[in-house]
């Protein structure tokens, strides 16, 4: 148990400490008054002192003071404790089970036309998901990543519709572009991917990973590593390829190659504007067990004050009741 005002008791003891010590010299002084001041003699008082039963009454009247005294100072020093704020710790390690799902969105100059289609598309997927933990990464020549992995669905929200109101901009360079534009080239596809796939945390635990990639796959320079490496380290990597591609069935060469980019991680490639796009997708991420994800343990402090309530009640009782047969 701790206190949380721990002073308070300090200060209950030292008023009790005064007030017994006051009351011990104002009966010293009584008894000093009384000892020289003239009193009415009682004849055979000695003899009554005597009687067994008067010794007794004595006795019982002693022991009810003295209960009455105790009862008091052990009482007012629990109203201290209860004043202080006693609590109780518990160590609490947050578990969340979920699966963890990397949105990895091409900003190049090809994608501009279809980008805030693919926005939608990604809040559509949003509302199918629940308590899965979600990141962003864009890329174009360099990838950047908007925000990590995380379950706080309205945080995602915001940061996706501020992306999807950027790409309707009157400024040289919008939000989106910012940070994918430090390297030679444009739409370097292999690089975005593997990107992406080194954004997930917690890589020694097994966990649900997937990447829903949009990208029409038109590469534009030379990348460092070639789509085919980057779906070849993610699937290494336990991450799951989802492609999201706007071309789909009008570059048949292309788009081949995404399908099979995207079929060599366990994943599967559709096209953008596919009616059932959004529920497959989500379907085939739910088809993998969710796992614990254990967080940082966490020392939660809580009042606990019931029990010194109580003793208090009783304390409070037992003092009226000794008041009462004493007549004080």
């Amino acid at each position: 148990m701790a206190l949380a005002n721990w002073w308070v008791v300090l200060i209950v003891v030292a008023v009790i400490v005064v007030a017994i010590g006051t009351g011990l010299l104002i009966g010293l002084q009584r008894g000093a008054r009384h000892q020289w001041a003239p009193s009415a003699p009682i004849a055979r008082a000695e003899r009554l002192r005597a009687l067994p039963s008067f010794r007794r009454a004595v006795q019982r009247r002693t022991a009810a003071l003295a209960g009455v005294i105790a009862l008091g100072v052990i009482a007012t020093v629990i109203g201290g404790v209860v004043a202080a704020r006693p609590m109780s710790s518990q160590t609490i390690q947050p578990v969340n089970t979920s699966r963890d799902i990397m949105l990895c969105l091409d900003v190049s100059g090809s994608m501009s036309d279809v980008d805030v289609e693919v926005l939608t598309v990604f809040e559509e997927l949003l509302d199918g998901f629940e308590g899965e933990r979600i990141g962003l990464t864009i890329f174009n020549s360099s990838p950047v990543q908007v925000f990590p992995l995380t379950d706080d669905y309205e945080f995602i929200r915001t940061h996706l519709e501020s992306i999807r109101s950027s790409f309707d901009y009157m400024e040289e360079i919008p939000e989106h572009w910012v940070g994918t534009l430090n390297g030679p080239g444009a739409s370097l596809i292999g690089d975005g991917l593997a990107s992406c796939a080194m954004r997930f945390d917690h890589r020694d635990d097994e966990r649900s990973r997937s990447i829903i990639l949009a990208t029409d796959n038109e590469l534009a320079g030379a990348s460092i590593v070639s789509l085919e490496e980057a779906a070849s380290y993610a699937a290494s990597a336990g991450v799951r390829v989802f492609a999201l591609n706007p071309v789909q069935g009008v570059n048949t060469e292309i788009s081949d190659e995404l399908v099979a980019a995207a079929e060599a991680t366990g994943g599967e490639a559709y096209g953008l504007r596919d009616t059932t796009t959004v529920a497959d997708i989500i379907a085939d991420v739910q088809e993998q067990d969710a796992t614990e994800l254990r967080g940082q343990a966490q020392v939660v402090w809580t009042d606990t004050p019931n029990v010194w309530i109580a003793v208090l009640f009783v304390l409070a009782l037992g003092f009226i009741v000794l008041m009462w047969r004493v007549r004080l």
